[in-house]
C-alpha cells in the first residue's frame, strides 16, 4: 500500500524505484498534477526541456530507413531495465535489429540480468537490422515529455533526471496520485487506501497533459524529417497515449477529449493537434490490435477469453500489455512494412516518406 499521506516515507518507497548504481532525487517526486506543473521550473527539468526542444540532435547511422520509436515510461529507472522494456527490446533483437554502437547501462545492471535477456536490451543506441532500418529509440515521460534512450543515463557530464525521479502524479485511477499535505490540494479521501481528485488536482492535470504534449509536438516538429516513420507504443488508456492523440483520433481509442473542472471542460490536446499531417506520431497499438491478442492469447495459453484478457492486463511480465508477444506482432509488422489498418490510416493519416526526407 502507497503511504499517500506521510511523504517522507512515500520518499523512500519512491527510492526503491530507482536502480543501483542511479540515486533518487527527492525534490523529483512528484505525487500529484500540481507537483507535476511545479517540476516545469525544476531547475534540473528546466534545463532538460530547453536542450529537448531547441538543442537536441539524433545523431543516427546512415541507413534505408529510419524509425523514431516512442516508448512508454515505467515506475523502474532507468527504463531499459524495467520488466516491459526488456521484454520490447529482447523482441527487437529477436527480429534481428542490434545496437549500432557500444553504448550501455552500467556493468552493474548488466551483471543483474536474468539469463533469458541478451545484454543487448541495455544497449542504449540506435538498432539496425538486416534491411537497413534503423529504430531510434525514445522514452514519452512526464516531466521531461521526451527522453532519447542516449540520454536515459547521462546528460551533459552528469547523471541524467531520468535515472532520478518517480512520478505517479498524473496517474488519477490509481487513487493515490496526490499530495495531500499541499495547501492547493483538493483531493478528498474515498477509503482507506482511496482518494479522489478535486477541481484543482484536474486542472492542473490538464495543464500538464497539454503542456507535455506541445512539447513533444516541437520535438517532433524539429527532427521528425529525419525519419520515414514516427511510432508511439504506449499503452491504451494511460495518459501518454493522451500526450500524442488529436482530437479527432480520441473516439477511436477511447480516450477522454477534455476534463470538467467546476461546471466547465476544459480541452485535452495531443501532440498531432499541433502537428501537420505528414508528422504526426502513428499511435499503437489500435483498439483491434488488443482484441486481437486476448483472442490470441486465449489460444496460445489454452484458457478462456476472462482469464486471458486478466493475464493480458497483467502483460504477462508484471507489465503492461506492450510486452506481450501477440501484441508485440503488431510492432514488429509496422517496423517492418510501415503499414496499419484501414482504421488506423483514417485516424492517425497516411505516413508519407518522402515527406519525411
Amino acid at each position: 500500500m502507497v503511504s499517500v499521506e506521510d511523504r517522507p516515507r512515500r520518499l523512500l518507497e519512491s527510492a526503491l524505484k530507482i536502480e543501483k548504481p542511479f540515486r533518487l532525487d527527492e525534490t523529483l517526486c512528484l505525487y500529484s498534477p500540481q507537483d507535476n506543473v511545479d517540476s516545469l521550473k525544476h531547475p534540473r527539468i528546466a534545463e532538460w526541456l530547453e536542450f529537448i526542444q531547441k538543442e537536441y540532435e539524433p545523431e543516427l547511422p546512415d541507413a534505408e530507413r529510419r524509425v523514431l520509436l516512442f516508448m512508454p515510461c515505467t515506475k523502474t529507472k532507468p527504463y531499459p531495465f524495467s520488466s516491459e522494456h526488456m521484454a520490447i527490446n529482447q523482441r527487437l533483437l529477436d527480429e534481428g535489429y542490434r545496437p549500432t554502437r557500444r553504448s550501455y547501462l552500467p556493468q552493474g545492471l548488466l551483471a543483474r540480468l536474468e539469463p533469458c535477456f541478451s545484454p543487448d536490451v541495455l544497449n542504449l543506441s540506435p538498432l539496425l537490422d538486416n534491411n537497413g532500418t534503423v529504430v531510434h529509440r525514445m522514452v514519452i515521460s512526464e516531466p521531461m515529455a521526451v527522453v532519447p534512450y542516449e540520454h536515459i543515463a547521462e546528460f551533459r557530464g552528469k547523471a541524467s533526471p531520468a535515472v532520478a525521479y518517480d512520478d505517479p502524479g498524473l496517474f488519477e485511477n490509481r487513487g493515490n496520485a496526490v499530495s495531500p499535505w499541499r495547501r492547493d490540494s483538493t483531493a478528498t479521501r474515498v477509503s482507506a487506501t482511496q482518494w479522489k481528485w478535486g477541481d484543482e488536482e484536474r486542472r492542473q492535470y490538464v495543464v500538464m497533459h497539454n503542456e507535455m504534449a506541445r512539447i513533444l509536438a516541437n520535438v517532433v516538429a524539429r527532427i521528425g524529417r529525419s525519419y520515414a516513420d514516427v511510432i508511439s507504443w504506449v499503452a491504451p488508456g494511460l495518459t501518454h497515449r493522451s500526450f500524442v492523440l488529436a482530437r479527432g483520433e480520441r473516439a477511436l481509442h477511447h480516450v477522454p477529449a477534455s476534463r470538467k473542472v467546476g461546471a466547465k471542460r476544459i480541452e485535452l490536446v495531443g501532440a498531432n493537434d499541433h502537428l501537420p499531417a505528414e508528422l504526426r506520431i502513428a499511435c499503437l497499438p489500435l483498439p483491434d490490435d488488443c482484441k486481437n491478442a486476448i483472442a490470441r492469447l486465449s489460444r496460445r495459453l489454452k484458457v478462456d477469453l476472462p482469464r486471458a484478457t486478466a493475464i493480458y492486463a497483467r502483460g504477462g511480465v508484471n507489465a503492461t500489455p506492450l510486452a506481450l508477444p501477440e501484441l508485440l506482432d503488431v510492432l514488429v509488422k509496422r517496423l517492418v512494412y510501415n503499414t496499419l489498418s484501414v482504421e488506423g490510416k483514417r485516424s492517425h493519416g497516411r505516413v508519407v516518406t518522402e515527406n519525411r526526407r
